[in-house]
C-alpha cells in the first residue's frame, strides 16, 4: 500500500477561513481535472487568524502536485 500525503496550505489573518474554504474548492478542481487517485480535501480552522486548507495525495503523486500547486507543507496522512 503506497503511503499518503497530506499538503497542507496555511492561511492567515480576519479572512483566513474563508479563504481556506474557497481554496479548497480549486483543489478539488484540480483532483478531477488531474485524475488523481484520492479524491480527500477539506479546510480546518485552526483559530480565528490561522485556517488550513489541505488534499491528500499517493507518494508517487506528490512530486508533480507539490511542484504545481506548491504547497506551505506536508506530513504523513494518516486516515
Amino acid at each position: 500500500m503506497e503511503r499518503k500525503i497530506k499538503l497542507i496550505w496555511d492561511f492567515r489573518g480576519s479572512t483566513a477561513s474563508k479563504t481556506a474554504q474557497h481554496h479548497e474548492i480549486h483543489l478539488k478542481e484540480y483532483i478531477t481535472s488531474e485524475k488523481l487517485s484520492l479524491n480527500i480535501t477539506g479546510y480546518h480552522e485552526l483559530n480565528d487568524l490561522h485556517s488550513l486548507a489541505y488534499m491528500v495525495v499517493t507518494d508517487s503523486e506528490m512530486k508533480t502536485v507539490r511542484d504545481a500547486l506548491k504547497p506551505h507543507r506536508g506530513q504523513l496522512y494518516e486516515g
